[in-house]
């Protein structure tokens, strides 16, 4: 993941005649099959702008696109309103909010449906028979899960910092806010519309959709209904959605217009949906060329993560880019990788200062190697960080 060249004389090309100003640049995002199925017009197909990229529809963001990643989760307890308010105060282009539901269909906002480290239910007594040892995705994980509470059950706990011994100044909000639904969301985020002038942009994942589709609670239908309620469902919503499954997102193009993007882990992995149906291919498949234009006939862009972009050797340290941001923009997608944190723990070796982890390192050096290969946008932790180094970066 590296990369210190200087960004070439075709970077501005790449981004568009806007780019050079940050909050002016559009980001082009190529239609796909929900289109037909929104039948709600919208703006006229436009070029992106990008080498390559096919026609589309144009989304107004800057490029890069800062996304707050689980809200402003690097300075409060994450998907929380405070965590939401705080990224949007702040500046971020879109706020990030993960869906897991309740035993009673509701979707509420987490990153997990195991809230043992994200809110305070151990220390509830009423609830201490509901600790147990489930598998999500293969994986064995033993704590307390948000399919076993109803709303109103859930709705008694607090969220609390996921990661105290790195960010323990978060701890200080501990216990201040409940775990909001994703209907709260929606209505904070058109009341913030409305006092702004602007759209509030949302990028929503499903987590897990095919192990809660195996317990009766589907995530993608009630999520289309919510979208379509707060009138979400368009092509030009103000709103992303994002999958590590693809047929989430395949499932979703079907019954919102809705962007959509195809969340991409290690390269040596599978997507729990191919691995339950039998589909023998891996990231490292999705992200060749044919890969690509499969994802690109259902989906509108892809979030890979960083090590895809730039890869890391045994040390630590970025490497040589990878072709994924040249490959993905010719077949018309838009790239969004994650999720770039100040913290030295999560920095690359390159840009670590000193031996405390939990210190920040020089995350602007990062940000400078990922925006010079071509992203259009990141996540990130830290929103004030990331738009400091993208209004930098465009400013070349």
């Amino acid at each position: 993941m590296t990369e210190r060249a200087q960004a070439g004389p075709g970077r501005r090309a790449m981004l568009g005649a806007g780019a050079a100003a940050l909050g002016t640049a559009a980001l082009g995002l190529a239609g796909g099959p929900a289109d037909a199925a929104d039948r709600t017009g919208g703006d006229a197909a436009a070029r992106t702008g990008r080498p390559g990229a096919g026609p589309g529809f144009r989304l107004d963001l800057p490029v890069p696109t800062v996304i707050g990643h689980r809200g402003a989760s690097g300075y409060r307890p994450e998907h929380t309103l405070g965590s939401y308010q705080l990224a949007l105060d702040m500046g971020a282009h879109v706020i990030e909010q993960d869906l897991v539901p309740t035993k009673d269909g509701h979707l509420v906002c987490r990153h997990e449906n195991d809230i043992t480290a994200t809110t305070d239910v151990a220390a509830h007594p009423e609830f201490a028979s509901r600790r147990t040892t489930k598998k999500v995705d293969g994986v064995s994980l033993t704590g307390w899960f948000t399919e076993d509470f109803t709303l109103a059950e859930l709705k008694t706990l607090r969220a609390k910092e996921r990661i105290p011994g790195t960010r323990q100044k978060n701890t200080l909000y501990d216990g201040r806010w409940e775990v909001p639904t994703f209907e709260e969301v929606l209505r904070w985020a058109d009341r913030e519309g409305r006092r702004r002038g602007k759209p509030v942009w949302l990028y929503v994942e499903t987590k897990h959709p095919t192990y809660f589709r195996g317990l009766g609670l589907g995530l993608e239908e009630p999520l289309a209904r919510l979208l379509r309620r707060y009138d979400r469902h368009r092509r030009n919503s103000p709103l992303i959605l994002q999958s590590f499954e693809p047929s989430s997102i395949q499932r979703l193009s079907r019954l919102v217009a809705t962007p959509g993007v195809v969340l991409l882990s290690g390269a040596a992995e599978r997507p729990w949906d191919f691995v339950t149906s039998g589909d023998p291919r891996t990231v490292a498949d999705l992200v060749k060329p044919e890969g690509l234009k499969w994802i690109a006939s259902y989906a509108r862009g892809i979030g890979p993560t960083l090590d895809l972009i730039i890869p890391k050797d045994a040390s630590g340290r970025l490497t040589e880019p990878t072709t994924l941001v040249r490959d993905a923009h010719a077949r018309g997608l838009v790239l969004h990788p994650y999720t770039l944190r100040n913290e030295n723990t999560f920095l690359p070796a390159d840009f670590r200062h000193g031996a405390d982890p939990a210190a920040y390192g020089d995350a602007f050096g990062a940000f400078r190697a990922y925006f010079a290969t071509g992203i259009d946008g990141i996540f990130s932790d830290n929103p004030d960080t990331a738009l400091l180094a993208a209004a930098e970066f465009t400013a070349r």
